[in-house]
């Protein structure tokens, strides 16, 4: 083809669209932004469940499922809804005082000090800190049975410790009664929980600080210096009277024991004269001068050793003086006398 007389062999110019997009730019800016839309919201579908919680997939506000740990896809534009529980995770709540720093938002309360303030059985006051360890065991039920399941376990949490200090005195409150106390509210709040199909397990009530009111404080504890002088003293005299008593029953167990032995040989010293006073007299039955004769020479023979020197004069003796030799020899002799 050859070009037309007048013209430079170019293309004719299109005319200016002074601002006005075609149909072309149109589609493509829509092409564009719908793809972008398309691209932010695959973006905005993946998420990540944690190593020790489960994903809850919602759609439309419908349960669906859960899904586990790692990279998981969702639908957007809110289509599909996830809420991450941690239910391999060990929560606590803190009753009575709080941890600063707490991840977990039903941890503590504004009304620490009306929480921990209780009545016992016997009328008296007590402060009582404790904490209650927990974890989600059917994350279903955690988020669709009940709609605050937080401030819910909280709320059974201190109605059951109430009832349990309620029955029991202050003393068993603040010093022997604690693993009983610990032991009856875990009971009490795992059957609640069980019953009211919460999802949750109780793993552990454990007692902190548990002590009177600020405001009787000092009083008590002066009564309970006053009960520990007591012991001490009750102490002190069960140790004076086991030491006295078993040396006292001692001394009688002795006293008694000489006491039976002494008599034992004062009978048998007895028994044995009274046996020679019988065979004696049996002998005597028989030969009367045999035996009076043989008893006088017995008994001269135990007299006279005793009686030291003496001079026997024969009654028909009519001088002594030819015996005075014989005094020098009785006089040395112990004992002697005239």
């Amino acid at each position: 083809m050859f070009p037309t007389p007048g013209s430079s062999g170019r293309p004719p110019r299109r005319p200016p669209s002074n601002g006005v997009p075609t149909a072309a730019s149109l589609r493509l800016f829509v092409a564009a932004a719908v793809a972008a839309t398309v691209i932010a919201g695959l973006a905005r579908g993946i998420y990540t469940v944690g190593p020790e919680s489960v994903g809850v997939v919602q759609r439309f506000g419908r349960y669906i499922g859960t899904v586990g740990p790692g990279l998981q896809f969702k639908l957007p534009f809110g289509i599909d809804t996830v809420q991450v529980i941690p239910v391999k995770r060990q929560l606590k709540m803190e009753f009575g005082f709080g941890t600063p720093g707490a991840l977990n938002p039903d941890q503590t309360s504004r009304e620490s000090d009306q929480e921990s303030d209780m009545v016992t059985g016997d009328l008296n006051a007590a402060h009582v800190e404790w904490v209650v360890q927990y974890e989600i065991d059917d994350p279903e039920r955690y988020l669709f049975n009940h709609r605050e399941p937080g401030p819910t376990l909280r709320d059974l949490a201190e109605s059951v410790m109430r009832e349990v200090v309620g029955d029991r005195t202050v003393d068993e409150v603040l010093t022997v009664g604690r693993q009983e106390i610990e032991n009856d509210a875990i009971t009490g709040l795992t059957d609640l929980v069980r019953d009211l199909n919460m999802g949750l397990r109780v793993q552990q009530v454990q007692l902190k600080n548990v002590h009177p009111p600020a405001a009787v404080q000092r009083s008590f504890d002066e009564v309970n210096r006053a009960q520990q002088e007591r012991e001490q003293m009750i102490n002190q005299a069960n140790g004076e009277y086991n030491k006295v008593v078993p040396r006292a029953r001692g001394e009688a167990e002795r006293a008694i024991r000489d006491a039976e032995g002494y008599a034992l040989k004062r009978v048998n010293e007895a028994e044995g004269d009274v046996a020679r006073f019988t065979a004696l007299l049996e002998q005597y039955d028989k030969a009367p001068a045999v035996m009076r004769q043989r008893l006088y020479l017995e008994t001269i023979g135990d007299v006279l050793p005793k009686l030291g020197g003496k001079v026997i004069l024969d009654a028909d003796a009519k001088q002594f003086l030819p015996l005075m030799n014989l005094q020098p020899a009785a006089a040395e002799q112990p004992g002697a006398r005239r």
